[in-house]
């Protein structure tokens, strides 16, 4: 059965676009007068996604006021963050208002126009915990590597470096709900580094490349390139 649900993670402060975009959740930041998000959620609708989950924290009634008056037929659900939770525990709490056996999880904040197709096809046969999205990069400083092996299983994780070329962790993952929540993993946690590093090993992860477009707007010279690049994308 396809992935028709996602959970999107939109609580982030955006403290490094504070200069660019003062006062907004970093999903909300306008790119050819839309807000970010708007990008991210008409990608995956287009894919096949008819249910939703916003993780909100920092400004929530910006998210949901916007949802109400620009995705008024959207099926959606919000999971309000007290206190920052770090992306694990948000997930985590998302997960909660899940139904689905797999969810996609993405970030509201980068948009990776992978083809969902390919990602739960590969995640259902291979009967994976987590299957990340995997995109091909040259000349990168500001984000780690993943290897996989001929099988695609995740061999490992390196830190940020310069690196000439590799895989990173584009941020879109494929998970299996039940087998994710039976970790016992606590309340407040980093997703990547408490989950997929420490459990990479022991589960069944797998990372599917996908040499799609890509862009992560948590930097004001990579929103700055939005602007340009996504004017021709709805």
């Amino acid at each position: 059965m396809a992935i028709t649900e996602a959970i999107i993670l939109a609580g982030g402060l955006g403290t490094r676009l504070r200069q660019a975009v003062p006062d907004l959740p970093k999903c909300m930041a306008p790119v050819n007068g839309k807000p970010f998000l708007t990008y991210v959620i008409n990608h995956l609708y287009a894919q096949g996604i008819r249910h939703f989950i916003f993780s909100l924290g920092y400004k929530s009634e910006e998210i949901v006021d916007f949802l109400a008056k620009d995705f008024p037929h959207l099926l959606f659900k919000t999971c309000i963050e007290d206190e920052p939770l770090g992306p694990g525990g948000a997930v985590k709490k998302a997960l909660s208002l899940a139904k689905e056996k797999s969810v996609l999880v993405t970030n509201g904040d980068t948009l990776f126009k992978v083809d969902l197709t390919k990602i739960d096809t590969f995640h259902t046969l291979s009967g994976a915990n987590c299957s990340l999205s995997l995109k091909p990069m040259e000349n990168f400083d500001r984000y780690g590597v993943v290897e996989i092996d001929s099988d695609c299983l995740i061999k490992s994780f390196s830190e940020k470096r310069h690196y000439e070329s590799g895989l990173i962790n584009g941020g879109v993952y494929a998970l299996h709900r039940e087998k994710f929540l039976d970790e016992k993993l606590p309340e407040k946690f980093s997703f990547e580094s408490d989950y997929l590093e420490k459990y990479f090993s022991k589960r069944r992860m797998f990372g599917i490349v996908q040499d799609a477009y890509f862009i992560d707007i948590g930097i004001p010279e990579d929103y700055e390139r939005a602007q340009t690049e996504l004017s021709e994308m709805p």
